[in-house]
């Protein structure tokens, strides 16, 4: 299967109803259409999280890590089956495997490369790995389902 462009921040939009600050992917390369691709997100000491995680060691919490995983997974998948934002809507189902192996600090940018493991109907399952340069901050397993949008 060819690999595709890349996906900008308003494609990205166009794909998931995230907004700042819980748009955590501002790009994606590497697009092989229904298996993987590679999202990126440059972090700032902006963010809201980190006036409180922690203020005077500001860490990106590691549940907006996965986060940021399963957008880049979600706009792949949305992307790859030609799906427009408001038709439907994607579920976070499952989380597993989870590791936090260094912390993301300001100013980074951080890569975070997803897989697809397994799709049954609706149901995907990725797993994901996030990295600054070439050291592994974080890995995971997840869960989504799509359905269609039953609201407006």
């Amino acid at each position: 299967m060819a690999v595709s462009s890349e996906i900008d921040i308003e494609q990205i939009q166009k794909y998931l109803p995230h907004r700042a600050p819980m748009l955590l992917v501002e790009r994606v390369t590497d697009i092989v259409p229904e298996e993987s691709a590679t999202g990126w997100k440059a972090v700032s000491y902006n963010e809201p999280h980190f006036r409180g995680h922690f203020p005077d060691y500001p860490v990106m919490p590691g549940v907006l890590i996965v986060e940021a995983m399963a957008q880049t997974a979600g706009a792949l998948v949305v992307h790859s089956l030609g799906f427009e934002r408001g038709k439907k809507v994607v579920y976070f189902m499952t989380i597993e495997k989870a590791r936090f192996r260094k912390p993301v600090t300001p100013g980074v940018l951080l890569r975070m490369p997803v897989k697809k493991l397994q799709r049954r109907g609706p149901v995907w399952r990725f797993e994901g790995m996030a990295y600054v340069d070439d050291v592994l901050c974080a890995e995971a397993e997840f869960s989504a389902m799509i359905q269609e949008n039953t609201e407006g």
